[in-house]
């Protein structure tokens, strides 16, 4: 079981190298423009709450890249023509050019390209395109809120603060305690903090769980197991039953900690939800009547 389980985490976790990264169309070597020639690198990506909004702050080594913008889409597509899934009710398109976000040995420069944060706005930072000197970014928010971009020098960065005009309330996410699998402790689930907005906390909650751990609960070895999913819809509560339906894709992988793991414990620590059934990409859970709890028959070892 816990092989079963390393090969899952190994499989939710990115490649440190551009060549590995699913934005890309290509590696360096086959046609992506190389630092020396953007002349402009990204070397961090940092956020933070301040009273009334979120500031999400991109760094730069070099002069700053001529075109730098930032717009509300409803969905960003790689080069490959691959949708890029990210998570929030809001999606903000950050763009800059010409700047690179790797290295002449390929190697990523601003840290993780997938990144969570737990702020009352936004919740997720992933990395888009790095290509022919163009960086795309996509900021995933809990709400459409106006926001405003401007630079800043010594050191060069590009700073979007992103308005907060509403109330958050804390709620739990509960992820993979990768630490307790490596002692050979059966796997567990530990729980986070997260600001959402209400009255939707149990979406909220969910939301905040499909974006991940942020950095630091990373290195505190939690991990979030999606089991191909990524993300959901058509959540639903009646009868102190909690109803949810995984999209993109759903597999165990032949273990038995899923993401429904994860999923339970998010949605019971509400009152009004004893029971969780969740529901493939497919529309089908094993057991859709009742008070029990339920899953796919993807989700089983």
């Amino acid at each position: 079981m816990y092989r079963r389980i390393a090969r899952i985490l190994a499989a939710t976790t990115a490649g440190a190298t551009i060549a590995t990264l699913g934005f890309t169309g290509v590696s360096p070597a086959s046609g992506a423009a190389s630092p020396a020639q953007a002349g402009t690198i990204l070397t961090a990506i940092t956020a933070a709450h301040h009273p009334g909004f979120d500031r999400l702050v991109f760094r730069f080594r070099g002069p700053l890249p001529r075109q730098r913008s930032a717009r509300y889409v409803s969905k960003i597509i790689a080069p490959s023509g691959r949708p890029v899934h990210i998570a929030g009710s809001a999606l903000l398109q950050v763009r800059f050019f010409p700047a690179a976000g790797h290295n002449d040995a390929g190697s990523v420069t601003f840290g993780p390209i997938r990144r969570a944060f737990a702020l009352p706005n936004l919740m997720q930072v992933v990395a888009a395109e790095d290509f022919e000197a163009v960086l795309v970014f996509g900021a995933g928010l809990a709400r459409h809120e106006p926001f405003h971009l401007f630079t800043l020098r010594n050191p060069n960065r590009v700073v979007i603060d992103i308005q907060t005009p509403f109330r958050t309330v804390r709620v739990g996410d509960w992820f993979l305690n990768t630490r307790r699998f490596r002692t050979g402790i059966p796997p567990d689930t530990q729980r986070v903090s997260r600001p959402v907005i209400p009255p939707s906390v149990a979406f909220g909650a969910l939301q905040r769980l499909f974006a991940g751990p942020t950095r630091a609960e990373r290195a505190q070895s939690l991990r979030f197991v999606a089991s191909g999913a990524t993300g959901f819809r058509n959540l639903s509560i009646a009868d102190g039953v909690a109803r949810v339906q995984l999209t993109g894709g759903c597999r165990s992988g032949g273990s038995t900690f899923t993401v429904a793991n994860e999923i339970g414990p998010t949605l019971k620590q509400f009152p009004s939800v004893h029971w969780v059934k969740i529901y493939g990409p497919f529309g089908h859970t094993e057991r859709p009547s009742g008070h029990s709890d339920s899953i796919p028959v993807c989700l089983e070892p």
